[in-house]
Order: C-alpha cells, then sequence, then structure tokens
C-alpha cells in the first residue's frame, strides 16, 4: 500500500474573495496561483494561493460562497491551519510584521518542540506559522520570488493541520488504520500524528476535546483538508481500501489541476486525497498565475455566464513590483 506523502491543501470559506486576495497577498506573502470557481457552485469564487511554482502540499485555498453564516469555532472542526517558514529568526519578523499590521496573534510559543506564532484574520480563521529550524522530513516549498517578505523569512509551505474532536479514541482509529498515519507523540490533550516521511509538511495535531460546543460551518472555518498521493494509480489503491474496509467515499474526482477523492472520517470532518499533478500551470504562465479567471474544460463553454455571476477582482500582480519590507 502506498502511503499518503504529506499535506497537498487546505480549503477554507471566506466572507470576501478580495479581502481574502489582499491579505494572503500583501500581509503573508503568498502567490495567488489560481483564481477559478467551485466547480460544484459556479457563482462561488475558488482562490488557490500557494508557493512560487504552486507545488502540491503549499496550496491554501479559499471559497467565498455567497450569504453564509459567519461560522462558529468548536469540537468536531478543522481548527487551524499552519504555514511553515524557514527559521525560529522568522517569527521574530513575523511577530513584529503582525503588531505593525495589526494583526491579532499569540506571540511565540513552542509544541513538539517547534517554535510556533498563533494568528487570525479578519474572519476569525486561525492560521499559525511554524518553524522549520529543527524540521526533518518532506521537504520545503520555494517561496514567492517576487512578493513583499524577505525570502529567508517567507512562507514556503503548509505546515501541520489541526483537528479538534470530541471522540477521539474513534478519530484516531481512522488515523491510524484506515489512514496509516503514526501518533509520534503527545502533549496534554493534543496527540502528533505523522505521515510519508513525517516533519511539519506531514503532521496533523488532534486536541481531544469533547467539552466545547460543537463547531458550525460557515465563513472563517475550514471546509476541508487534503492530503498527497503520487498520482492516479495510488489514489485508486486507496479507493479500493477504503471500500473494502467500508468507509463511504465520492468515488474519483477531477479536479484538472489534481485528482481527487473524498471521505468523511468524523462528525463533520471531512478530508481529501489529491494527485501531485497535473497543477496549475496547464492553462497559464508561471510569469501571469492567478491572473485571469481559469475555468476547467467542462466549464469553459459557460465562461460569459460565470464571468458575470462572479463580480471581477484584480489580481494582476505580473506588472507591479513588492517592495520587501
Amino acid at each position: 500500500m502506498n502511503q499518503i506523502k504529506g499535506i497537498h491543501h487546505v480549503t477554507a470559506i471566506t466572507s470576501s474573495a478580495e479581502k481574502n486576495y489582499d491579505f494572503f497577498t500583501n500581509v503573508l506573502g503568498m502567490r495567488l496561483v489560481k483564481k477559478t470557481v467551485n466547480q460544484d457552485d459556479i457563482q462561488t469564487y475558488h482562490l488557490f494561493f500557494a508557493d512560487d511554482i504552486g507545488s502540491a502540499g503549499t496550496d491554501m485555498t479559499f471559497f467565498d460562497f455567497p450569504g453564509i453564516p459567519k461560522g462558529v469555532h468548536g469540537t468536531n472542526e478543522i481548527s487551524k491551519t499552519s504555514f511553515r517558514v524557514p527559521t525560529d529568526a522568522a517569527l521574530d519578523y513575523w511577530e513584529k510584521r503582525f503588531d505593525r499590521l495589526e494583526v491579532k496573534h499569540s506571540g511565540i510559543k513552542e509544541q513538539f518542540g517547534k517554535k510556533t506564532l498563533s494568528f487570525v484574520d479578519f474572519d476569525d480563521q486561525q492560521y499559525q506559522l511554524i518553524s522549520d529550524e529543527t524540521n526533518k522530513g518532506v521537504a520545503a516549498g520555494t517561496p514567492w520570488q517576487k512578493g513583499p517578505i524577505p525570502l529567508e523569512h517567507a512562507i514556503t509551505d503548509l505546515g501541520p493541520v489541526f483537528v479538534r474532536i470530541a471522540n477521539f479514541d474513534a478519530f484516531k482509529e481512522i488515523l491510524e488504520k484506515v489512514l496509516l498515519f503514526k501518533e509520534t507523540a503527545k502533549e496534554g490533550n493534543f496527540h502528533l500524528f505523522e505521515m510519508g516521511e513525517g516533519g511539519n509538511g506531514a503532521s496533523v495535531i488532534v486536541e481531544d476535546n469533547p467539552d466545547l460546543r460543537q463547531a458550525q460551518q460557515g465563513f472563517g472555518t475550514v471546509h476541508h483538508a487534503a492530503f498527497r498521493v503520487a498520482d492516479r494509480a495510488v489514489l485508486d489503491e486507496w479507493t479500493e481500501h477504503m471500500s473494502n474496509i467500508g468507509l463511504p467515499t465520492s468515488g474519483y474526482v477531477n479536479r484538472y489541476f489534481f485528482e481527487s477523492l473524498y471521505t468523511r472520517v468524523a462528525p463533520q470532518i471531512l478530508f481529501e486525497l489529491a494527485t501531485d499533478g497535473p497543477g496549475f500551470m496547464g492553462d497559464e504562465p508561471y510569469e501571469t498565475l492567478g491572473e485571469k479567471l481559469s475555468l476547467p474544460p467542462f466549464l469553459e463553454p459557460k465562461r460569459s455566464q460565470i464571468e458575470k455571476l462572479v463580480r471581477p477582482i484584480d489580481t494582476v500582480r505580473s506588472t507591479k513590483e513588492f517592495i520587501k519590507e
């Protein structure tokens, strides 16, 4: 059985695609590599922020469902998304940057031997930066070369995905016996699980918390988390594996930028397995990634209809110069 390699992407819900684009571009310095629509809801933008070349494992994506209410944080949710930075010193840079830009944060802390800095955006979406200073395992991505962050401090990749769960024992069984993750450490009611090569790019941190109220999905919360498999052949292996165990799945889904399989692994917790390719440069060159409205082939005939449904967002960056601060 080919193992899951690491984190592929995290998809969350935003109240505003425009504010989301501004925050990730100008505050976090992540590159918008694809501006498209939700393939199942074409009036909804789907924005993909990633490393410089849109590598698998580096992208945080967002839906902006029209009219959706604000979410409620609680138990049974994917509760926090992490981003990797190269060093402990990078966290000092980010702490000062967040103070200057009035981004709410926790200050630098430590968990499982790694320095971290938790923060929130305008929707109270929960994030953290995590230092790769002592990290071993899945290699980091490439920071956005022309972005506003000095490269030695810039975000390179996704880090551990946090899940807060009411029935920890049942969830642990799914992670270990179905997904073949390994529990490698425990601190209080937090449990570290790793997959593949391990490390910050291949970790899930599970918070055992049956006491909080039930989370409610909405803007400011995570929709699903995805994990990397090499290709379609491995994805089909996992489909068969889950079917044999009796875990319901979506079956094969072609997302065009990657190929996918979805399964609900606990109440309100949706996981996806996604292939490393084809990637984001099939319909746009490196220089202008994310600047046009990109549509998969089956939606291209509806382009004029879709362009009337979604409001225009100017995401052109190739003609602009970002001053590294």
